[in-house]
């Protein structure tokens, strides 16, 4: 088996067609329309922790941004539509966040829908990314970025936050052995020894939209037992800026190949090596954070 080197934020390919490495040829991904998605793809794992927001998910028509704000507790943010009037402020996306309150948000827009969500259902995680690109704003300028940037956008867009207990379980994953990790390794994702504590990837969500899609979270891994714990020793690496100073800190996860996520999951899904990726030479991955303890330098 091989695997992804996904490389960028919300990278996919669709079931049986390769997608391209090259940003020239690579096409932005087009969601579909609200009346086309069957809300059944909301029961997926990818989707878990939006259960309490399904009714702004499956309703027929879009939410409002007033009803959003009405809804979603954003933690003294508030979503504001980004038009011409709006953008006329020359304050940059993330600038107009710290400094105001206000998120940027396009109406009737999945990407930006997903966005909101996980800024109610993860704050902790989105202040601190937030946080953290204004201080590389303020270093490097609006128009410049650097590879923190890249890192922290990529996690922001296609982040997933992965929990194990015991790191030798990472082993597999190190080589890029899908066929341990995934098929082999198929009952300690069932019994909880690993598995996904978040969703952060708003890109992520937007692209599981259709079910056929192979997508690949760009990961953070937490030696812990509690999701919630995990994820907040997430919270706490970044604010440190202990964590993404680099996109290579992101470990890819090809997700179809979690057991239950993805619909056809047999042989031929694994023999897909577009998407199952090897192992670049030299290519090597952080140990995992461990709860409760900030990461080193």
């Amino acid at each position: 088996m091989t695997q992804p080197e996904a490389p960028g934020p919300g990278w996919a390919t669709p079931a049986g067609r390769h997608a391209s490495d090259s940003s020239a040829t690579r096409r932005r991904f087009v969601a579909p329309p609200r009346e086309a998605v069957d809300a059944v793809c909301f029961a997926h794992p990818l989707f878990g922790a939006l259960a309490p927001f399904s009714r702004l998910l499956e309703a027929a028509q879009w939410p409002s941004i007033e009803t959003l704000n009405a809804e979603l507790p954003l933690s003294e943010k508030q979503l504001v539509e980004q038009d011409a009037a709006l953008l006329a402020d020359g304050r940059h996306y993330e600038q107009r966040i710290a400094e105001a309150g206000q998120i940027a948000t396009r109406a009737c827009n999945w990407h930006d829908l997903f966005n909101a969500l996980v800024w109610a259902r993860y704050p902790s995680i989105k202040r601190a990314l937030n946080s953290r690109q204004c201080q590389h704003i303020q270093q490097v300028g609006p128009q410049a970025r650097n590879r923190a940037q890249a890192a922290l956008t990529q996690f922001d867009e296609s982040g997933v936050i992965v929990r194990v207990r015991d790191p030798h379980l990472l082993a597999a994953w190190d080589a890029h052995d899908w066929q341990a990790l995934f098929v082999e390794g198929a009952g300690r994702w069932v019994s909880g020894e690993i598995g996904v504590a978040a969703v952060i990837g708003h890109a992520l969500m937007e692209q599981a939209l259709l079910p056929e899609r192979l997508l690949v979270g760009k990961c953070l891994v937490v030696q812990g037992e509690e999701d919630d714990a995990c994820i907040a020793a997430v919270a706490r690496a970044l604010d440190a800026g202990t964590v993404l100073q680099d996109p290579l800190e992101l470990r890819p996860l090809p997700l179809a190949g979690i057991p239950g996520w993805h619909l056809r999951q047999d042989a031929g899904l694994y023999a897909q090596a577009d998407y199952f990726r090897p192992l670049r030479a030299g290519r090597e991955y952080p140990p995992p954070l461990p709860v409760g303890v900030l990461a080193p330098h």
